[in-house]
């Protein structure tokens, strides 16, 4: 008999803020669900609740039969209910076998103390299984984020009492080998009866891992479905409460294009080989490539946040040092960046403080002394502009969905005034819904002047967005197409095959 994971009449309120209401399915050992709707649907609140993050303000959960309660994602562990979030759980100065068994370290039966010999070996089994070119010697903070979120993988997958996985948009920042590696690896899991819980915007993976999908809207489980028996559109239409056809189709575009706005000359530093573009006003200038491509490390040389061994940043006829991210900020620059838990959001602050962290100099007066009433209208500004959904702008921005987190990010470097806004992966982990409302809000900028830099990997945005895309293969622009002529084959074509 396989295993049954069962809500029952779950709910979860917070201050103002219904986010579960009465969820109650089944979800059972040897099949993949996937959890599909919109951020603040409820999919990662419900995980919260599972692993004891979370308590229920009202319902309960069984496994196995047995009724569970956890006060602490430890303890859920313990009963074999393992979470991978999309934040990333591991500690960067350890390696990656001490990761793996953290508070699990073998130990030396006739000495008594850590074997980390056998530490290594058993890692090194696991990694073989994963297909992945790391050691279980190698420190965690000098691995790309794609293996530091296989690593935590590995982690779960390790524990001989796993029941339950879930996974909470796992493959944001893996490319397509290392989501395959991962897809066998829940294959496996499958075979072995475990109960897999797959949380995911991308309905190309749904499609291929999963078995049934849950949907969630506004904190309600909707129903559950056999993957092959509704369409994409039928799911979508489910999750959202309404067809949103072609999403590219009806975005008002910028069709008046201006002068060159920002010129790159033989841009290069440790991480990048030397590279020349050019951005005009009111364009979006798409930016493609496979992952370790060097576009974000392009776009880090260009703010000062690498150290630019050569090459000349130009913003309307004048060059710039650049020397920080803030320089170039105050210059008319910003980047919001791909990674949102390191990079990103200031997790201790609230909406209002996150928002206005850049804006501390326009906020305060000539004795330094910032305005309480300033950081109020401008933290409103921003939750009305992008329509951040908080209860209160003194909410905690690590309480909010990964779709408004984004959202207080992109109105911080917004309410900057940039004359260039560079977007990296602006959309990942954001569902689709909410990236309707993120492309809209990307045309806008244009029509309204700004210079785009969009990084994206997933080419039907960014053939979707772009006015121009440039290529990039092994840290070098290899390639650039006009969006009349871009199709997924000529840019894969270009970011495999690309002159070097």
């Amino acid at each position: 008999m396989s295993s049954v994971l069962e809500f029952k009449g779950i709910s979860k309120y917070f201050p103002g803020v219904k986010a579960l209401d009465n969820i109650n399915f089944k979800a059972y050992g040897g099949e993949v669900l996937a959890f599909l709707g919109e951020n603040g649907a409820g999919k990662s609140t419900l995980l919260k609740v599972l692993n004891g993050d979370y308590q229920p303000t009202s319902g309960e959960y069984w496994l196995d039969g047995e009724q569970k309660k956890f006060s602490s994602p430890h303890e859920a562990i313990e009963e074999g209910i393992s979470i991978i979030y999309q934040e990333r759980q591991i500690l960067l100065e350890l390696s990656v076998a001490e990761n793996i068994y953290l508070g699990r370290m073998p130990a030396s039966r006739r000495l008594g103390v850590i074997d980390t010999r056998k530490a290594n070996q058993m890692a090194a089994a696991i990694i073989s299984d994963f297909g992945l070119p790391i050691s279980p010697t190698d420190k965690v903070k000098d691995l790309s984020i794609a293996y530091q979120q296989m690593v935590e993988i590995m982690k779960a997958y390790s524990r001989d009492n796993l029941k339950v996985i879930c996974f909470d948009e796992p493959t944001a920042s893996l490319s397509d080998a290392e989501i395959e590696s991962l897809f066998e690896v829940i294959r496996k899991l499958k075979a072995q009866g475990k109960i897999i819980i797959y949380v995911s915007h991308r309905m190309a993976e749904i499609e291929e891992i999963a078995d049934k999908v849950a949907i969630f809207k506004d904190g309600r489980y909707v129903d559950t479905v056999k993957v092959g028996e509704v369409t994409e559109q039928q799911m979508i239409r489910m999750m959202v409460g309404r067809d949103l056809g072609d999403i590219f189709a009806d975005l008002k575009r910028n069709d008046r294009i201006g002068e060159v706005l920002l010129e790159v000359k033989g841009v290069s530093s440790d991480y990048v080989k030397e590279n020349s573009f050019v951005l005009h006003k009111g364009e979006v200038l798409g930016f493609s490539g496979l992952v370790g491509a060097g576009r974000t490390e392009l776009m880090r040389a260009v703010i000062g946040a690498d150290k630019r061994k050569s090459g000349q940043v130009i913003l309307e006829g004048k060059e710039l040092a650049n020397r920080s991210p803030k320089e170039a900020m105050d210059n008319g620059i910003v980047l919001v960046p791909e990674d949102r838990k390191l990079q990103g959001i200031l997790s201790n602050l609230s909406v209002a403080g996150n928002i206005n962290i850049a804006l501390m100099d326009r906020n305060s007066n000539g004795l330094g002394i910032i305005s309480a009433r300033k950081e109020a209208m401008e933290a409103k500004k921003g939750i009305e502009e992008f329509r951040i959904k908080t209860p209160s702008p003194d909410k905690k921005i690590v309480e909010l969905s990964g779709g408004n987190q984004q959202k207080c990010i992109v109105a911080r470097g917004v309410g900057t005034n940039p004359k260039v806004l560079i977007l990296d992966e602006p959309t990942k982990g954001i569902d689709v819904g909410a990236k309707s409302e993120f492309y809209s809000m990307i045309c806008e900028f244009a029509r309204q002047g700004l210079g785009v830099i969009l990084i994206s990997s997933e080419m039907p945005e960014v053939i979707g967005l772009s006015d121009r895309i440039i290529v990039m293969k092994s840290l070098r622009i290899v390639g650039e197409v006009k969006r009349e002529e871009a199709t997924e084959d000529k840019l894969l074509s270009l970011g495999m095959m690309g002159e070097e």
